[in-house]
């Protein structure tokens, strides 16, 4: 396992437990050098970002019991490869990114200021001003 630090340099955060997600399954955007698709973005995925993996064929909608798989809902976070995320900001359905939660081998793929403008801890803010 590669060390465990985040795209702001800090100790990696968990993403999500429930349901368990990660390379290792252990919670955290964790990485190694057996892990070709660098699932390492920690997302709050959207309906947008899961309709667009499963059209470029990466279903993260179906349930795969066999895998321990129980398929994701919109709200559900799960760490994505840095690819998909980027190619889906490219397309402009980006799903909002845990910073904290984000391996900083992500950088290797996808530049921290788009990380930034897609965080989830901004977009969360952005909402309360708006709603106050």
């Amino acid at each position: 396992m590669l060390p465990s630090f985040n795209v702001l340099g800090g100790d990696l955060e968990t993403c999500s437990t429930d349901p368990l997600t990660g390379w290792f399954r252990d919670g955290c955007c964790n990485t190694d050098r057996n892990d070709r698709g660098l699932h390492t973005v920690c997302c709050v995925v959207t309906e947008e970002f899961l309709e667009f993996a499963r059209s470029r064929g990466n279903d993260l909608i179906t349930p795969a019991p066999q895998h321990g798989f129980p398929g994701l809902e919109p709200g559900d976070r799960w760490c994505v490869c840095a690819q998909t995320w980027q190619d889906a900001a490219d397309e402009g359905v980006a799903c909002p990114v845990v910073l904290a939660s984000t391996h900083e081998e992500t950088l290797q793929i996808v530049a921290l200021e788009l990380l930034v403008q897609h965080s989830f801890e901004k977009n969360q803010s952005s909402l309360s001003d708006s709603t106050s």
